[in-house]
């Protein structure tokens, strides 16, 4: 539900941002963003939409149906909790990533290349939390089809976002940005982080949905070996092509003074690539007819009946209301923004007092750490009571990415 909140708020707040225009008429505006300005608000709309539409919504996925599928609580809800707020935090400083080496400014393009390495310890936090569920559970990998597609969904998930920041530092974003590499990493993501976990959610829900079996485990098996195998022909055969194309645009002729290649050039030599993308992406299309059908026998094959449940009727708790000054002023939330704005202050800051700003933030950080571990039951119950109040817990969500705006 915290993934869903994120998703909905930060869209919302993506969508109106990027959508800021000066009417001229009842069918004509103009965008109020221009020139370098629009390009960084693009990306910063692109880059974020991708991430909070296509990431954490397939999150919220994994942390309800994994423990479900594999019978096991969530390894660690102590990291679900790091995981989410660093994620919604960190995720939306990185759109600048996308504009390395142009005309952008270099301390916007510092910021996004940091922000964008930060973003590999809560990803990788998120897909150690998830496989770990498993623990205990391994043996279903062998026979529970929905198994298999969740763990390798949280796999090329753990690529995919080591691969991001990978792609973010500028000397590696000088060989594969216009390249084929930017559609290897994306389809990674696409299809094997949110294909195949919506595909084991399909193959989790169809049999409690009809109240049956799965008409054709093997069939779903199939489905798991081929779209891999086409994931990763498909990946490989952007990967080298990317590559291929960053070394050609590199090459300049012995003057120095012109490009060796045109862009043309690079596409004529990747031909091949191309074919094996589109048999790799075949494959993959090929494995989703195949789940297609399996759902549609599996649902046939059910029969209509009814069915009485027994519900016991528990008495209501008294709701633990929230007040506005219990959910802001309070020392977590000091800490932690009062570690932002020394940091912040660190880049903007003359030289020496950049410096001293920096101190500062370090030691905040000491500071909340100890408080932390002397306050550890309070700072835990004022989440729990933050969690169970939707408002105060909305509005910091969208606090936390709207400071990214």
């Amino acid at each position: 539900l915290w993934f869903y909140i994120a998703t909905i708020v930060t869209v919302a707040m993506l969508y109106v941002v990027n959508h800021l225009s000066l009417p001229t008429s009842l069918t004509h505006s103009y965008p109020i963003f221009g020139g370098l300005q629009d390009g960084l608000v693009q990306w910063w709309y692109g880059h974020n939409a991708v991430a909070f539409f296509l990431t954490t919504p397939i999150l919220g996925i994994m942390y309800y149906f994994l423990p479900k599928a594999a019978n096991r609580p969530v390894y660690s809800y102590r990291l679900s909790i790091v995981h989410f707020w660093s994620l919604v935090f960190i995720y939306i400083w990185a759109g600048p990533h996308h504009l390395l080496n142009t005309s952008l400014p270099k301390w916007l393009q510092l910021l996004g290349m940091l922000f964008s390495l930060m973003l590999w310890a809560p990803s990788w936090g998120g897909m150690l939390n998830g496989l770990l569920t498993l623990r205990g559970a391994w043996d279903k990998l062998r026979t529970d089809p929905v198994i298999k597609f969740f763990a390798a969904g949280i796999t090329f998930y753990g690529m995919a976002t080591f691969e991001g920041p990978l792609l973010s530092i500028r000397a590696v974003n000088a060989l594969s940005h216009y390249t084929d590499w930017g559609i290897g990493h994306v389809h990674s993501a696409a299809l094997g982080w949110n294909g195949f976990m919506a595909a084991g959610m399909f193959y989790w829900l169809a049999p409690r949905l009809w109240k049956t079996q799965l008409w054709s485990r093997s069939m779903a098996n199939m489905h798991f070996w081929i779209g891999t195998t086409g994931i990763l022909i498909y990946v490989a055969a952007m990967w080298a092509a990317g590559i291929m194309q960053g070394l050609m645009l590199g090459q300049v002729n012995t003057g120095g003074t012109t490009l060796k290649y045109e862009f043309i050039e690079t596409l004529e030599s990747i031909q091949i690539f191309y074919i094996l993308r589109s048999i790799g992406g075949t494959l993959y299309l090929l494995g989703f007819i195949l789940c297609a059908w399996n759902i549609w026998k599996t649902a046939r094959s059910g029969t209509p009946h009814d069915e009485t449940v027994q519900v016991a009727l528990l008495e209501r708790q008294k709701k633990d209301g929230m007040t506005w000054g219990e959910a802001l002023l309070n020392d977590p939330l000091a800490y932690i923004f009062a570690g932002i704005a020394f940091t912040i202050l660190w880049f903007f800051l003359p030289p020496h007092a950049d410096k001293a700003a920096l101190l500062v933030a370090i030691l905040l950080g000491f500071r909340a750490f100890k408080a932390f571990k002397t306050s550890k039951e309070k700072w835990t119950n004022w989440h729990e009571r933050i969690v169970e109040n939707y408002l105060p817990f909305t509005l910091l969500v969208f606090v936390a990415v709207a400071i990214g705006g």
